[in-house]
């Protein structure tokens, strides 16, 4: 694996997670009891962005340390995974 494929697997794997934990604790204006006119009442008031983005970063390092090591290790292939047999490397 590339430093640039590992690079990419690591933003990949954040933005999954990132997308995941957004909706996790966050506070609605019809929550608090404290709804903008002209707004919904499902509009976040407090979100908490950027512990989000923390504990993101801190899940998804271990997720891409753990499938960087099994794809190096080579423990699951790429002919592990082609059903199609696309991937067949000829030997003659």
């Amino acid at each position: 694996m590339s430093v640039t494929s590992a690079i990419v697997l690591f933003a990949v794997i954040w933005f999954l997670t990132f997308l995941i934990i957004i909706p996790f604790r966050v506070k609605t204006q019809g929550d608090l009891g404290a709804i903008v006119k002209g707004t919904q009442a499902g509009a976040p008031e407090i979100h908490n962005l950027s512990s989000k983005a923390i504990i993101t970063t801190g899940i998804s390092f271990v997720l891409w340390l753990v499938i960087t090591l099994i794809i190096l290790s080579e423990v699951i292939t790429i002919q592990d995974i082609d059903f199609f047999e696309k991937m067949v490397v000829d030997s003659g």
